[in-house]
């Protein structure tokens, strides 16, 4: 049985596949048989950006990765095995690398107040101001300040995305991939593209272009 202060959740569950079902009888017979999206979702784990709903896609739709501040660390097992299955595997099309702003890891890589294991996290970010740290030290408004470091971190790890060697494998391969950063506004549920799709490793600093084997 339900544990009972989460009965409403089972209950929220079997009213959606009835909505979903009386919708489309076949929904969930074509779900189980197979995932073939087009889209692999880095975003942040902040519980007010869920990508399926933002998109306006349907399950099965989008691949998805969602971690504090939407980071691409290349020391992060999770993160890499995930972009490695979502284009070897599922032959996805666009890494779409997504932050937001109001982002609480933002804010708390700002400041320098201890608290704990995110810490270690959070230096990816703080390690972004510091390449960019004239012009964030130049915006005097705080918000817009986090929110600035919110758009440059997407850019960064957009770039992060592009050096693996599984994104660079597949454009010497002529795989059909393009990698997108975005960044979504809470305020008004927005998402707004940043200006940078990279299809080809040509686009990237020489430093971090693979060599093809």
């Amino acid at each position: 049985m339900p544990n009972r202060a989460l009965r409403h959740l089972f209950e929220n569950n079997r009213k959606w596949v009835a909505q979903t079902t009386k919708t489309d009888p076949t929904f969930f017979r074509r779900l189980a048989a197979l995932q073939k999206p087009k889209y692999l979702w880095i975003g942040c784990a902040d519980s007010r950006m869920p990508p399926n709903e933002l998109l306006g896609l349907m399950p099965g739709e989008v691949f998805v990765h969602r971690n504090v501040s939407n980071l691409v660390d290349n020391t992060d097992m999770n993160c890499l095995s995930v972009v490695q299955y979502a284009i070897e595997v599922l032959k996805v099309e666009h890494v779409i690398v997504c932050g937001h702003y109001g982002c609480g890891g933002i804010h708390a890589a700002m400041q320098n107040q201890r608290m704990g294991l995110i810490d270690h996290w959070l230096r990816s970010v703080k390690d972004v101001y510091r390449l960019h740290e004239a012009e964030l030290d130049a915006v005097k408004d705080v918000k817009e300040r986090a929110n600035r470091l919110a758009e440059l971190n997407v850019r960064e790890q957009t770039r992060n995305v592009c050096h693996t060697e599984f994104v660079q494998r597949a454009w010497h391969r002529n795989q059909p991939l393009a990698v997108h950063g975005w960044i979504f506004d809470i305020a008004d549920g927005i998402v707004k593209d940043l200006g940078m799709t990279y299809t080809r490793e040509t686009k990237l600093q020489p430093l971090y272009r693979l060599e093809d084997k």
